[in-house]
């Protein structure tokens, strides 16, 4: 299998330990494995990005343009900004709720993500759009979304990693505390996959 998975969002929203988890998961399931993390000015709310590349065809850790087969996007304005690097008849998983910059506080741009949807919509044939309010609210915090939309993927069939590996990983990775609830949060956004892919 080869496998190029791009994930985007802004500090906090724990797109790091997301690419972790896909990452050691493909190695626990026996392939080949690059990743590199591309990081803003993250604490602050700055444009995080994480390359994850599968299987033997891939010499860097960098995605070529072009190049992802999947986006997994934590806020629709970095699903944008990233599109260029999904390749033709990919797939964009989005969270539909944005995380508002600073420069909206200061000037009300009116920035609601809706738009960034719209143009999702007119370029992405494969395009799956999560509620990350609605998800959270079952699990009383936004902070299991990473895991939520790795669910979603994994449900979907896109990142080519059996749910079994994944929750291997949460079980091994994530701290005692924290893993019931990330299960659950995996298995909330499996189902949405699921869905999607029996369509």
């Amino acid at each position: 299998m080869n496998r190029d998975i791009l994930l985007c969002g802004v500090g906090g929203q724990g797109t790091v330990l997301a690419s972790k988890l896909i990452a050691a998961a493909a190695m626990s399931s026996g392939y080949t494995v690059h990743s590199a993390e591309t990081i803003g000015m993250a604490q602050r709310g700055g444009s995080v990005t994480s390359h994850v590349r599968i299987g033997d065809r891939a010499y860097s850790p960098l995605i070529p343009e072009g190049n992802a087969d999947v986006i997994l996007a934590f806020e629709p304005a970095e699903a944008v900004r990233n599109l260029t690097l999904l390749k033709k008849n990919g797939v964009v998983i989005v969270n539909r709720v944005p995380v508002k910059p600073v420069t909206e506080s200061l000037q009300d741009t009116g920035y609601d993500g809706s738009r960034m949807i719209e143009y999702l919509q007119s370029k992405c044939a494969g395009l799956v759009v999560v509620d990350a309010e609605k998800i959270c609210g079952e699990l009383g915090s936004s902070r299991y979304f990473n895991v939520a939309i790795l669910g979603v993927a994994v449900g979907r069939g896109q990142i080519g990693l059996s749910a079994e590996a994944v929750l291997r990983e949460i079980e091994a990775k994530v701290p005692e505390k924290y893993r019931q609830m990330n299960q659950k949060a995996f298995y909330l956004g499996k189902r949405i996959g699921d869905t999607y892919a029996a369509q």
